[in-house]
């Protein structure tokens, strides 16, 4: 038996509290911008997670963050530009609907 990937089909974003994804077997998931954040898929921000460490915020940091830009990277995923900066993370489908 062959898993067919996800896939998104409606995204809304609402930049300063939440993204909310409807996947293509009608499973809709809501996602608050500050785990998003916190959950970022890049490779410095897992090294962090990895090792034990808190990804977002780092210490210094303001957990005060809103979404500055997003876009559909692919058919795979969803890139964000975050208001602290930040925007090296694909979000993909996959993780998301898992």
């Amino acid at each position: 038996m062959t898993l067919r990937p996800a896939s998104a089909v409606d995204i809304d974003i609402v930049r300063d509290r939440q993204v909310t994804i409807t996947f293509d077997d009608d499973v809709v998931a809501v996602y608050p911008v500050k785990a998003l954040r916190a959950g970022c898929p890049c490779a410095s921000c897992r090294g962090w997670r990895e090792r034990g460490e808190v990804a977002w915020p780092r210490p210094g940091m303001s957990d005060d963050v809103t979404i500055g830009h997003a876009e559909l990277t692919g058919a795979w995923g969803l890139s964000i530009d975050w208001s602290d900066g930040h925007s090296t993370g694909i979000y993909a489908w996959s993780v998301l609907r898992d």
